[in-house]
């Protein structure tokens, strides 16, 4: 089943902080690689995918350089700053904080039965 992107929204930023933790990477292995962790129930577009580096970069949670390909295409590569750890805590507290909420008020819980 495929998750509608508007559940995941506002969490762009964290999906990425969360995939530049383990390494530096660019864009269409980071895109890949929440493909397969998903199943392929969720997938960035391209567009989305990009406008969150930018705004990433901006606020110099990320940082970029350009790859040393020595075949086929230059890739922008990222990585995470200082700044973007600490943003990056700082928003899987508040995912964590909003599933406990929303599971109390829909009758859920984190082992996905009822109250």
């Amino acid at each position: 089943m495929a998750v509608k992107a508007d559940m995941l929204r506002g969490h762009t930023d964290t999906i990425i902080l969360y995939h530049l933790l383990k390494q530096d990477n660019y864009g269409y292995e980071i895109n890949k690689s929440i493909l397969q962790n998903t199943g392929g129930a969720y997938e960035l577009k391209e567009a989305t995918l990009y406008t969150a580096f930018r705004r990433l970069e901006e606020a110099g949670y990320i940082s970029s350089y350009w790859g040393d390909e020595l075949s086929g295409a230059r890739r922008r590569y990222y990585s995470i700053t200082a700044g973007g750890r600490a943003y990056y805590a700082e928003m899987l507290d508040e995912w964590q904080t909003s599933v406990m909420i929303i599971n109390k008020l829909i009758g859920g819980n984190l082992n996905g039965g009822t109250d």
